[in-house]
């Protein structure tokens, strides 16, 4: 492991070395179909990068951007992949994989600003961008045509405050958006305004029309819906940040069956739901398994639960892990804040560490099919 890591340091170090410009680091050339990962992280020194590594660990990509990002999307049918500042960030830029560097870099609209994540529609035309609107607050999801170089071409309104993950339905007619029902302002930065007030939401929205089709709301008004993935046959599971006194130990992950509307949120029981620090940051559902793998970093916690019958299934003690995304019949990749890459087996038997970095790692992981 100690060469592994050195090689990294050290190639890493090689691409700022060999004079390559600021952004456009690049890629090396992947095999046909190669499985890929990318995530923001930030160096020791503070500097902004996003970085591309294979289902082994190994480095594929590493660009520096001005932004902290946060989550990321890959546009489908084609060889891009998106990673959107962090909010109250104003960007998201756009990775061209097959000519390894970044392609643009795209701006909100006046008085906007990005919650972190998107998705697009299944022909890859259209991508979906969480919003803030910052004079009134409220949330919008912005519409960016990707054939007209990603301009902005409409909006649908969020239903209420904070939107932040979405997700495409499999239907793909729906977008599924976690609400986290926070008001922020880029003028405070992180600040939250409104915590006594919040109405956070589970939606689902007509991705064509704007019209909110479902809507469940959290079992106590501070538990803030904020990250989300979907299995195949419909079925999401949510994660919460609660926003109220520290003392109290409320659910934190909520199970929606889009095909009846059944929405329930899972009891982990005394001992383990207190140790999640009332903090969910990344989730993923495996598609071809009943196992979705759910992070809890201020808990030292990665579960993993069933998510056809709301389960837990394994809990793993695993210090400030982080992002987390679906490898195949290989089970799950998880990062961690203190740089490192695990994977977890699908037959979720013993965590390995397959990589170690001087970064810091997101909370989020996107998987990425370079063609």
């Amino acid at each position: 492991m100690t060469d592994r890591r050195q090689f990294l340091r050290l190639g890493m170090t090689g691409l700022v070395l060999a004079g390559i410009p600021m952004g456009c680091a690049r890629l090396s050339r992947p095999r046909k179909s190669e499985e890929l990962l990318f995530s923001a992280a930030d160096t020791v020194h503070g500097e902004h990068t996003l970085i591309g590594l294979n289902r082994e660990g190994h480095l594929k990509a590493r660009i520096t951007v001005a932004d902290r990002c946060h989550g990321g999307c890959q546009r489908p049918n084609a060889q891009e992949v998106l990673l959107f500042a962090r909010r109250p960030g104003r960007h998201f830029y756009v990775i061209d994989l097959a000519r390894g560097q970044l392609a643009a870099t795209v701006e909100a609209i006046s008085d906007h600003h990005f919650y972190g994540h998107g998705t697009f529609s299944p022909d890859g035309r259209y991508l979906y961008a969480t919003e803030n609107h910052a004079p009134s607050g409220e949330g919008f999801i912005g519409i960016y045509d990707a054939l007209k170089g990603y301009r902005r071409t409409g909006q649908l309104a969020a239903g209420g405050i904070g939107p932040h993950e979405l997700r495409m339905h499999p239907d793909g007619n729906t977008l599924v958006v976690a609400l986290g029902g926070i008001q922020t302002h880029p003028d405070y930065r992180r600040i939250k305004l409104n915590l006594d007030t919040m109405a956070p939401a589970l939606l689902l929205i007509n991705r064509h029309t704007g019209e909110i089709l479902q809507r469940h709301r959290p079992s106590h008004h501070q538990l803030s819906c904020r990250h989300l993935d979907i299995s195949p046959g419909g079925i999401v599971i949510a994660g919460y940040q609660f926003q109220g006194p520290q003392w109290q130990t409320p659910p934190l992950i909520a199970r929606l069956d889009t095909t009846n509307g059944e929405f329930g949120e899972l009891d982990l029981g005394h001992e383990l739901q207190p140790c999640l620090n009332n903090y969910i940051a990344s989730i993923a559902v495996h598609p071809q398994l009943p196992l979705t793998a759910i992070t809890a970093p201020r808990g030292n916690k990665l579960l993993v639960i069933n998510h056809h019958n709301g389960k837990l299934a394994r809990s793993v003690d695993l210090t400030d892990c982080a992002g987390v995304m679906v490898a195949g019949e290989d089970g799950f990749l998880v990062t961690t804040g203190s740089g490192t890459v695990q994977r977890l087996p699908a037959d979720l038997s013993q965590l390995m560490q397959l990589q170690a970095m001087d970064l810091h790692w997101d909370n989020h992981l996107t998987a990425v099919t370079s063609l």
